[in-house]
């Protein structure tokens, strides 16, 4: 199957909620590469590379995130797959 990559980043209140937590668990399960992290002005910014349905599946995920977060936006540029992500983490 052909790899895609997303590079993903969702606004609103998205850190202090296990978004990065959440979003590494329903990668892995995916079998999606890439990783998650909190940015300074309180986005999360993530890169997802794997099957289009799994990123995908992801990126639709990030619409809502987990029960505890508001997300106000989503914002996705699509990219050339690098294939160098390995299992997906959370970067500090």
């Amino acid at each position: 199957m052909d790899l895609v990559r997303a590079h993903v980043f969702i606004a609103g209140r998205v850190q202090g909620v296990s978004f990065r937590a959440y979003a590494r668990d329903r990668a892995r399960a995916a079998g999606v590469e890439g990783w998650v992290r909190n940015l300074p002005d309180g986005r999360v910014e993530a890169v997802f590379e794997g099957t289009r349905p799994a990123v995908q599946r992801l990126i639709t995920w990030c619409y809502s995130g987990p029960i505890q977060a508001q997300v106000e936006k989503v914002d996705v540029t699509w990219e050339e797959p690098t294939r160098k992500e390995g299992n997906f983490s959370i970067v500090w």
